[in-house]
């Protein structure tokens, strides 16, 4: 009503001096409707009166946005603002602050808060993730290397850097946020469990398979995407320190950029679905079977031994595909087969001899 009083219909004179008008004004204006009405009749009648009018969109009413209904701007707040299109985008929370509209630094900011909102426990979370979860995959990698991993730090340095980036966005990706419409799985997943294939309900096998190959996709893309980033990184320290000094001589080749983010998401894509799906459903039966602290403490110990499996698995993948190739490994391999070479020339030379000694006998 207010927007209305400030439209040219408001001028008494406004009629006279508008001759395309029709004869007669129209009725709506004379009868108290209530305010969605009157937004009705103003679009029905802008065709007639060639006054711009709000949008469809806009309720002219306002309200005290209790219900969150539309787009969450309604009058004066917006108490259930969880239910409005900025939070299905990982945008606006329950916090009562506004979204943040700084391209993909807002986004992650909006996404930010939407998680905290719904589990305020979230940062918490991510915190030991970063320092227990990634210290355990590093000690699991350098446990699978030759003199544990001294002589290749450059290819645990790696690891670190790819493995930080991948606790933290798979922990956002897969958190629970604010919104409704984020629990949702693409459609030919959208009958599947949403958080892991052994998740309580009436699910057949292929919908629990399905989980299985979605969350693949997700974990694969996610270890492709942090095995980029994490060896460019990895790579450039590396060059740059041999710039800043000219006799550093890295003990192994760069792992290759492509190749090594192909591992990593081999890796994702395959142990470590398979161990996250194994270790959801371990604990879904060990929450029945143990008192809480009991399950809090064992949770603890088998995610910590997750990662260490993680990390031992990644080394003997990355051995396999040749993303990771340690020159000590090479030397010694080079020097067996060099050792291999002189035991067989030494057999042939003995036995050349032996068969001059029988000649010269007879």
């Amino acid at each position: 009503m207010a927007q209305l009083r400030y439209t040219p219909l408001s001028n008494p004179n406004f009629l006279t001096r508008n001759p395309n008008l029709p004869s007669q004004i129209p009725r709506f204006l004379s009868t108290p409707l209530n305010s969605y009405t009157l937004s009705l009749s103003l679009r029905a009648s802008s065709n007639l009166t060639g006054i711009e009018t709000l949008p469809a969109e806009t309720d002219l009413a306002g309200g005290n946005g209790n219900n969150g209904i539309g787009h969450g701007y309604g009058g004066n707040g917006g108490n259930d603002g969880s239910d409005s299109d900025e939070s299905s985008n990982g945008g606006d929370s329950n916090d009562g602050s506004p979204p943040l509209d700084f391209g993909i630094l807002g986004f992650f900011i909006n996404g930010w808060r939407s998680r905290v909102s719904a589990d305020p426990q979230f940062p918490f979370k991510v915190l030991m993730e970063e320092l227990v979860g990634v210290s355990s995959c590093v000690l699991g990698d350098m446990a699978s290397r030759p003199n544990f991993g001294l002589n290749e730090l450059d290819f645990v340095f790696s690891t670190l850097i790819v493995g930080s980036i991948l606790n933290f966005v798979l922990m956002y990706l897969l958190a629970p946020t604010a919104s409704l419409s984020s629990s949702t799985l693409p459609a030919i997943f959208s009958n599947c469990p949403k958080s892991h294939m052994f998740e309580p309900g009436a699910y057949g096998f292929f919908d629990r398979f399905g989980t299985f190959v979605y969350k693949g996709i997700v974990f694969a893309a996610v270890g492709f995407a942090a095995g980029l980033v994490g060896t460019a990184i990895s790579n450039g320290l590396l060059k740059l320190r041999k710039k800043m000094d000219p006799n550093f001589e890295s003990p192994n080749k760069a792992p290759p950029t492509i190749l090594n983010a192909l591992t990593w998401a081999v890796h994702m894509g395959l142990s470590s679905n398979f161990r996250y799906q194994t270790l959801n459903g371990v604990e879904f039966l060990l929450a029945k079977a143990l008192p809480p602290l009991g399950f809090k403490t064992l949770v603890v110990v088998l995610r910590a031994l997750n990662n260490v499996l993680g990390g031992v698995s990644f080394v003997m993948l990355a051995r396999l595909t040749g993303s990771q190739k340690s020159v000590a490994i090479a030397a010694e391999a080079g020097s067996l087969e060099a050792e291999k070479v002189k035991l067989l020339e030494g057999n042939q030379d003995l036995q050349n001899s032996q068969s001059h000694c029988m000649e010269f006998c007879l």
